[in-house]
């Protein structure tokens, strides 16, 4: 959902990039769950605002801009559960994690591993039968339908694209 940019202020409060269409929806999640060094830890959320400049957020237990500066670069998710049912039209990137992709012409190309955002684009990593990495832009010209309970994604992609 969002990554810590780094310290914010003096108080123990983090710049975070959030991954989400808008930067509020974090905020709305009162438990974070962090990865730090040590690993995935849930951390109350405090205090949540969005700023002109992006969001910033105050995790319990973080004090001091060393405290804040520690959580530099640390990942942040939330619960499945957190998330509830996405509106019409739309997708959780976690809801298509795991599903099988297939050609129009019924190859089966892989499943999607994960998703990143290229500019403007999100992108779907997939891996093949031989543990191959096959990269498709996941835009309306490539992907022609999502179906979360057969558990597939359909794209009209051939073989051997490069990627």
């Amino acid at each position: 959902m969002g990554r810590i940019a780094g310290a914010f202020g003096i108080q123990g409060w983090v710049k975070v990039r959030t991954f989400t269409e808008a930067a509020s929806t974090l905020g709305e999640h009162g438990e974070w769950i962090v990865r730090t060094r040590e690993g995935w830890r849930p951390m109350a959320l405090d205090g949540f605002e969005v700023h002109s400049k992006g969001p910033v957020a105050k995790l319990a237990g973080c004090e001091g801009r060393d405290g804040a500066d520690a959580l530099r670069g640390a990942e942040v998710a939330v619960t499945r559960e957190a998330l509830g049912e996405a509106g019409e039209g739309s997708l959780f990137w976690v809801d298509l994690v795991g599903l099988e992709v297939v050609s129009v012409e019924g190859v089966r190309l892989g499943k999607v591993e994960e998703l990143f955002e290229a500019g403007d684009t999100s992108v779907m990593v997939l891996k093949d039968a031989d543990a191959k990495e096959v990269m498709i832009p996941f835009v309306p010209d490539y992907v022609k339908a999502v179906d979360r309970e057969a558990k597939r994604i359909t794209v009209d992609w051939k073989e051997g694209y490069a990627t």
